[in-house]
């Protein structure tokens, strides 16, 4: 990753949060829901520019804290792709998870953008053993 950034293990705030999501093309959450869900992730990293303080990128993991583990939020401002961000805060993630139960299940859902970078950290489409499904 790019020295002008650093990976820090902690939620992003309901602003940063909130920002994050709409600059980098994640769907709108309300200042509410961003509240009650920000502090409720198991595991959490941001990443901060360092010479503006601002954060740039995040990701979260959702968990029982046993053995399954669902990737989430991972979002990186677009001036600040392509310099191994979304790489450094997955990698934070993974070690995180890996250091607590080593044989986790680690699932996630893969938008476009994001699948090449899951696919560098073993990733791969559970179909047709399952699919991901979700209710409307």
């Amino acid at each position: 990753m790019d020295t002008a950034y650093r990976i820090v293990l902690e939620p992003p705030s309901v602003d940063d949060y909130l920002r994050l999501r709409k600059e980098s093309g994640l769907s709108a959450r309300t200042a509410e829901e961003a509240e009650n869900g920000v502090n409720g992730a198991w595991a959490c990293a941001i990443a901060v520019h360092v010479e503006s303080g601002e954060t740039v990128g995040m990701g979260r993991v959702l968990s029982d804290g046993g053995w399954y583990f669902h990737i989430i939020d991972m979002a990186v401002l677009p001036h600040h792709q392509r310099k191994g961000i979304g790489d450094a805060i997955l990698t934070a993630l993974l070690d995180r998870i890996e250091a607590h139960a080593p044989n986790a299940y680690v699932n996630l859902l893969a938008d476009p953008p994001g699948r090449r970078l899951y696919e560098r950290h073993g990733f791969v489409e559970s179909a047709p053993a399952s699919v991901g499904m979700r209710r409307v």
